[in-house]
């Protein structure tokens, strides 16, 4: 059954479960829905880098920090396909395009759209991340055959002003619905590791976890420290428990049950142990490729040793366990 009512005292309790419970839980739930063997596998590439006017604390790309990042201009169509061919022989399903933007101009929606439909062309399904977008935009978006947007809600309402000060978690959730309403699929998640406390993390789950449908790709990112940000300090000082992340996993999909759940930034800090708990909680999802935006990632070799290891394979979207019959 998929909820859209849960209440804080439901998630508080259901993360507070003794470790094999939550796991039990979490797996059956996963089972339901998805081959708890298959891994969705995405790719992401920036379109346009830095120079972002919102401030938000743990981002590299933002024009308030000196973080080396230097801004460049919305690189040409050409150069995008050319990086979705690769991406594709290298065993990418989706293909991701970030741009650093507090939100496109008009005047760079043909291009835009000109992308989604080379990389739809290709085979491979098309997701963007482009800031907060307009009723209009996103109706060109979905014309041009735009299956994802990615818009991440970063962490709790309690705790976003501490990360953002330029928008509001209300603007960002409502991009996040004009996006719904327009036909496109949701990518939403947030990040764990900025300095706020467990209760933010449960809230932010259970944030996306009451919205009118839920999205349909969760990714959970770990903060990755990076020079010249001001992210609190307390993010430095204390590095995200392994089992905390664990719970965090199980809890989406509890939540969640029929959404992907995307282990996004941070693999490169963890461990192929770490991982396969996370995918034992109900992780389905990984980026593949050597870099994220900014940031790098597991190289392709590794992580197909770890899926062989795992008796893991790459299977096509959002394809489900559960038989006609059941």
């Amino acid at each position: 059954m998929i909820r859209s009512d849960w209440t804080m005292a439901e998630a508080r309790a259901i993360h507070a479960l003794p470790f094999a419970d939550l796991m039990h839980r979490a797996q059956t739930l996963h089972r339901a829905h998805f081959d708890p063997n298959a891994i969705e596998t995405a790719s992401l590439l920036s379109i346009k880098t830095g120079g972002c006017p919102e401030d938000c604390s743990y981002c590299s790309q933002s024009a308030h920090h000196e973080t080396g990042v230097k801004a460049t201009k919305l690189i040409g169509t050409d150069e995008v396909l050319a990086a979705a061919r690769r991406a594709k022989a290298s065993g990418a399903q989706r293909f991701c395009m970030g741009a650093a933007w507090r939100s496109p101009k008009d005047r760079d929606m043909d291009k835009l759209c000109d992308m989604v439909r080379g990389v739809s062309e290709l085979g491979l399904e098309t997701c963007m991340t482009l800031g907060m977008l307009s009723p209009e935009q996103v109706a060109r978006l979905k014309a041009a055959g735009l299956d994802f947007y990615n818009h991440n809600i970063d962490t709790s309402p309690e705790y976003y002003a501490q990360i953002a000060t330029t928008r509001t978690i209300e603007d960002r959730l409502d991009t996040v619905e004009q996006v719904r309403k327009g036909g496109i699929k949701v990518c939403c998640g947030g990040i764990l590791g900025m300095g706020e406390a467990e209760e933010d993390r449960i809230a932010m789950l259970v944030t996306l976890a009451t919205l009118p449908a839920h999205p349909d790709s969760v990714p959970v990112n770990l903060w990755n420290e990076i020079e010249g940000v001001p992210v609190p300090v307390q993010a430095r000082a204390q590095a995200v428990d392994p089992f905390a992340l664990v719970r965090i996993v199980a809890l989406a999909r509890i939540l969640m049950p029929a959404s992907v759940v995307r282990l996004s930034a941070g693999r490169t800090g963890m461990s192929d142990e770490l991982q396969a708990l996370c995918f034992l909680a109900g992780a389905n999802s990984i980026f593949v490729g050597d870099q994220l935006l900014t940031t790098g990632n597991p190289a392709a070799w590794k992580d197909q040793d770890l899926l062989t290891r795992l008796g893991m394979h790459v299977a096509p979207a959002q394809v489900r366990a559960r038989v006609a019959a059941e």
